[in-house]
């Protein structure tokens, strides 16, 4: 459905069963759960899909294995399970990562974890071999009945500097195992919504629209797009704001309660293709020497590197810092003293708050990753409750969302009658898998639609199975490679513009493709793009004009991009 479809329907309409404010993976979760289970939710963002904390992550679907060290195994076990799920209910997106940990200490880290559970060490410790080794056996422990990827393994040093000849010959060893990776987190919010949509008439999912105030019984709704107010009147409200979720309860008028206490994680996004060389397509995972833990993931042709940790109260303020961009690049060095890194390579940052609960506690590392649910009555100022959905992981949002649904379904006296556990999520239904049968379907996909089959194949490796609606709209008319960026080209953009609820250039940029992240932006394309939304979106010159130069603007500020807005 589009935009304008989903807000004529709630304005004809205003009476709906839960309203959930926030276009996270934790809101969108929910809403794709309710949905599937006959709820006529309403789902707002003041942005975009998954444009806040859920597009800031370090793109990895794990355990958490040094969640262990605090104690929280319940966190863990489920995790790996819900990773799992993951590989399975969204193949398209949730990918195997074969993950590195150069070890350079082997019995660094064993009291951690008795000094923690005394009260008696609030700060991050840097973890030996055998810490290490502890934690990924209890890794396997808890899949091995479900296993879907390798045991972990360990390799002395000398084997692993043969097999990572650039690694720091300081290493005592080496451990690898497997967690997994997403290529497309905002995409997968995207599906997850489109889903919810199909499978309920009365559930809606719009972007642009903020809740602003709160009364008896209404919550009034502003389309960010063009100013317009209009109320609703929800039975329940379930607050999924993430880092924001203080901000609207305040909103609100229930604000009198603290639930965030946030901290800010940056990455950078590199163009070097000697580091890309150097990890040998796995994801490398190690500490510094005040055990705050650092990533090195193979991204494309590109290198990404996170993430850091560091308080933040205002999380529009959320930014990679000089400080943090010195860093993470100093961090390079330590595992790989031989490779220079230069700011000139940095093609992309970006950062964003983690919805942590509000702790005191001095070390960051040491605030609970779980999620949890605080709940505000309905009383006599507000005749509906506000469940506020804190903390989570993207590993563990399926799991999170379910708890929430459960709560939700209790307040409207409902029985769940569906589950997501098994649930494929948009272009990971019916996708083929194994090696064979996923090389033959762009083959059987070609029989059925005139385009060439490498074309066909760059499609199902963007889009998974949508791959097939996506190529059936292609060929309907004459196509060409975009001018600026011929790996796409125009009816594929015009696809996304009216198939996946597109309000904005930036939408486009930055959640809809890589080409933003992968530092593929040039002034060029971007008013090819603008062009497209125009003529497809009808903006006038003014709007198409506004756009380029807010998407400039966010790209300089927000992602620490330079980019001229030529005319």
């Amino acid at each position: 459905m589009k935009r304008r479809d989903g807000l004529q329907a709630i304005k004809g309409n205003p009476d709906v069963s839960v309203l959930i404010i926030g276009g996270g993976v934790n809101g969108i979760g929910l809403f794709r759960d309710l949905a599937l289970n006959g709820v006529d939710a309403l789902l707002v963002d003041r942005g975009d899909f998954g444009g806040g904390t859920s597009a800031g992550s370090s793109h990895m679907l794990h355990g958490g294995i040094r969640y262990l060290e605090n104690g929280e195994f319940r966190l863990v076990n489920e995790a790996l399970h819900e990773r799992d799920r993951m590989l399975r209910n969204a193949p398209h997106y949730a990918k195997p990562l074969r993950t590195t940990i150069p070890v350079f200490r082997w019995f660094s880290g064993l009291l951690n974890a008795p000094l923690k559970f005394l009260n008696l060490l609030d700060r991050p410790g840097e973890r030996g071999a055998l810490v290490v080794k502890l934690g990924l056996s209890f890794y396997d422990f808890l899949v091995r009945k479900e296993r879907q990827m390798p045991r972990h393994e360990f390799r002395l040093r000398q084997a692993a500097l043969s097999e990572y000849p650039q690694l720091n010959p300081a290493i005592v060893c080496a451990a690898s195992y497997y967690d997994a990776w997403m290529p497309y987190p905002e995409r997968i919010c995207l599906e997850m919504a489109l889903d919810a949509e199909a499978s309920h008439e009365a559930a809606h999912a719009l972007t642009y629209v903020s809740a602003i105030a709160g009364d008896r019984d209404s919550v009034t709704l502003r389309d960010e797009l063009c100013g317009e107010e209009f109320r609703i009147r929800p039975k329940v409200v379930v607050n999924a704001g993430g880092p924001w979720i203080d901000v609207v309860n305040s909103g609100l008028g229930r604000g009198e309660q603290r639930f965030i206490g946030g901290t800010k994680g940056s990455h950078l996004v590199l163009d070097h293709p000697e580091l890309l060389a150097a990890a040998r397509d796995s994801e490398i995972f190690f500490e510094n020497d005040d055990g705050r833990i650092v990533l090195i993931l193979p991204y494309f042709d590109r290198v990404m590197i996170g993430t850091t940790d560091i308080r933040l109260d205002q999380p529009d303020e959320a930014v990679a810092s000089d400080f943090e961009i010195d860093y993470l690049l100093a961090m390079v060095d330590r595992v790989f003293p031989g490779i220079r890194v230069r700011r000139s390579q940095i093609v992309f940052t970006f950062s964003a708050v983690r919805p942590l609960p509000y702790s005191e506690s001095g070390a960051t590392g040491q605030i609970s990753r779980d999620h949890s649910i605080r709940s505000l009555p309905a009383d006599a100022e507000r005749a509906y409750p506000i469940h506020s959905l804190i903390g989570g992981k993207w590993t563990t949002f399926r799991a999170f969302a379910e708890q929430a649904a459960d709560v939700v379904l209790r307040d409207l006296g409902r029985q769940r009658r569906a589950h997501t556990r098994d649930l494929s999520i948009g272009g990971g239904r019916a996708y083929p898998r194994d090696e064979s049968a996923r090389d033959q379907w762009p083959r059987d996909l070609q029989a059925r639609c005139d385009l060439p089959l490498e074309r066909l194949r760059q499609l199902f490796e963007r889009y998974g199975t949508r791959a097939e609606a996506v190529a059936a709209f292609i060929a309907q008319a004459k196509d060409k490679p975009l001018g600026a960026h011929t790996a796409y080209s125009e009816r594929e953009i015009v696809f996304i513009l009216e198939h996946e609820k597109v309000a904005r250039l930036d939408d486009l940029l930055l959640r809809r493709t890589l080409m933003a992240m992968l530092g593929q932006v040039t002034p060029a394309l971007l008013h090819e793009l603008a062009e497209i939304c125009a003529a497809t979106l009808n903006w006038s010159a003014e709007r198409k004009a506004a756009e380029i130069e807010r998407a400039v603007e966010l790209l300089r500020v927000k992602h620490r991009v330079e980019l001229e807005a030529a005319s």
